[in-house]
């Protein structure tokens, strides 16, 4: 793991962007730091400059909760190299979409689990780095989307206590397999009005989720409309689990 530039945000939040293996991500830290903090991975839908705005508002609100955040760049995305038969997938299903048919359940499987079997050992990878850091702890708790990498994870990577799923996009039946195995404590956000996505696609991962702990949070509006409230929530579930 490489540092590439650093930074201190005016809440003191010690911004560092890295390299891994050639995958740009950024950590956030508290500064200074007293003791080791449990780590929260921070999922998005990819484009790490596009995403940023949205990605240091989460990171510096579980920083003041005394959680170190972190993020890396999805395989394809940014400036990584993109996968022909994903971007098939991808516009075959905007064509559906655009119809307003219903997804076929093949093109679902050409683009979402190919990013699952490059992106899990990715963030496996960088665990493996970030946890070697000093002032970084576990346990660990994975927040965000895509909802399917946030399973797969927190079905196979043990470090992972807790996982907060952000709903919204399209799921593999083979996820849904995956996600009757998960037993870490969940809590899953879901718009309501999510244009684009499938409501209740959203409900069936949920019920498949075989944690003794979950919760829904369903909250009216569209994609990007997620009441700011839910982010206190989102600390005192972490807080819950991994302190």
């Amino acid at each position: 793991m490489d540092f590439t530039s650093q930074q201190r945000l005016d809440d003191g939040v010690l911004e560092r962007r890295f390299t891994l293996d050639d995958i740009p991500g950024v950590l956030w830290t508290p500064e200074p730091a007293r003791t080791p903090s449990p780590l929260i991975l921070l999922g998005h839908p990819g484009g790490l400059d596009r995403m940023y705005p949205r990605l240091v508002g989460r990171a510096r609100h579980c920083v003041a909760a005394g959680f170190a955040a972190t993020t890396i760049e999805l395989p394809g995305a940014g400036d990584r190299p993109r996968s022909e038969a994903v971007e098939q997938a991808r516009a075959d299903l905007q064509r559906a979409l655009r119809a307003g048919e219903p997804v076929p359940g093949e093109v679902v499987d050409r683009l979402v689990l190919p990013l699952v079997e490059a992106a899990v050992p990715e963030w496996r990878a960088a665990l493996d780095a970030l946890l070697a850091l000093p002032g970084i702890g576990g346990p660990v708790g994975f927040s965000g989307g895509i909802v399917s990498i946030a399973v797969r994870l927190a079905l196979v990577e043990p470090r992972i206590a807790a996982a907060l799923l952000f709903a919204g996009s399209v799921v593999p039946t083979a996820i849904l397999a995956d996600a009757r195995r998960v037993t870490v404590p969940l809590l899953m956000l879901l718009q309501w009005d999510d244009e684009g996505n499938d409501r209740q696609m959203a409900l069936d991962l949920f019920d498949a989720l075989g944690s003794p702990e979950k919760t829904l949070h369903a909250n009216t509006g569209g994609h990007t409309g997620v009441p700011g409230f839910e982010g206190d929530d989102a600390n005192r579930f972490f807080v819950r689990h991994l302190v």
